[in-house]
């Protein structure tokens, strides 16, 4: 069991040098000096930049600090220096669980194209899949939206060697979405060119697994509210500016490290598309 009786210490700017550096690792108990605070590390994320250890303290409760100067460990002054890179053996794995294409340079860029509802799916996708799309020479694209991706469709021209693949928020049987993405399958040339599927979640928040930020089950958001306004409020997130949206989108990406950490329903319509980009290509 854990000592949480630890006293906090101050730490003088002549010491800082003599400090013991260590490598976070998961479920080292740490004290921060200043404000007393004890847990032990569940994450490290970089929050608008700054690298940041997240610890959970017995009662479940978590706070974040900034990693360096200001840790004790076992009562030690520390260091706190981020995690060490794992050593690779045997077959390297990308964050997708594609093997690791080493030593390769990016292919120039295909004239076939994914598009995605907005920055935060592109950003997921570019995640998880980017060591693919890279080697695979595939570049996605936010839409800010579907209303006219028949339009957007007919523009792009697609052919043989022009392919598109729309990966499509809420694309359930009666919705919306579903008939537009119909309506834009009808575009001429659409036909073995075009494939547009979808995952059934509002936002593609929702595509990563809840229990990646500790919890079972999304938040409910009450109709007549924005949301992801809803679902940062639900989490007990700041959620009263797009700044605070924009912070909680980076920690709920952060917390993303390979395709584990997202449904199935995402997983397979991605991988259905880069497929079908890629088909009969050298």
């Amino acid at each position: 069991m854990f000592d949480y009786s630890w006293g906090a210490q101050q730490l003088s700017p002549q010491k800082k040098k003599e400090l013991r550096r260590v490598a976070a690792e998961r479920d080292m108990v740490l004290e921060d000096a200043e404000s007393g605070w004890v847990g032990a590390v569940v994450r490290i994320e970089r929050v608008g930049g700054m690298a940041t250890v997240a610890l959970e303290d017995r009662r479940g409760r978590t706070k974040s600090f900034p990693l360096g100067f200001g840790f004790l460990l076992d009562g030690e002054p520390i260091e706190l220096l981020p995690p060490r890179p794992k050593a690779a053996t045997g077959t390297l794995r990308s964050a997708s669980g594609s093997v690791v294409v080493q030593n390769h340079r990016a292919r120039q860029a295909r004239a076939s194209r994914i598009w995605v509802e907005g920055k935060h799916d592109a950003e997921l996708v570019e995640k998880v899949w980017g060591h693919d799309l890279r080697v695979e020479g595939i570049v996605v694209e936010p839409l800010h939206g579907v209303d006219d991706l028949s339009g957007l469709v007919r523009e792009f021209a697609p052919g043989p060697e022009r392919r598109l693949g729309v990966l499509v928020d809420h694309l359930v049987p009666g919705s919306k979405e579903s008939r537009i993405a119909a309506e834009a399958m009808r575009v001429p040339g659409a036909g073995g060119n075009v494939l547009i599927v979808g995952h059934p979640y509002v936002d593609v928040w929702q595509a990563i697994k809840p229990q990646v930020i500790g919890i079972e089950d999304w938040p409910v958001v009450p109709r007549g509210l924005d949301w992801k306004t809803g679902i940062l409020r639900g989490l007990g997130w700041p959620h009263e500016s797009q700044a605070d949206v924009a912070d909680g989108w980076r920690r709920l990406l952060g917390s993303v490290r390979t395709y584990a950490d997202l449904e199935p329903s995402l997983l397979g319509r991605v991988e259905e598309v880069i497929d079908f980009l890629t088909a009969g290509a050298d």
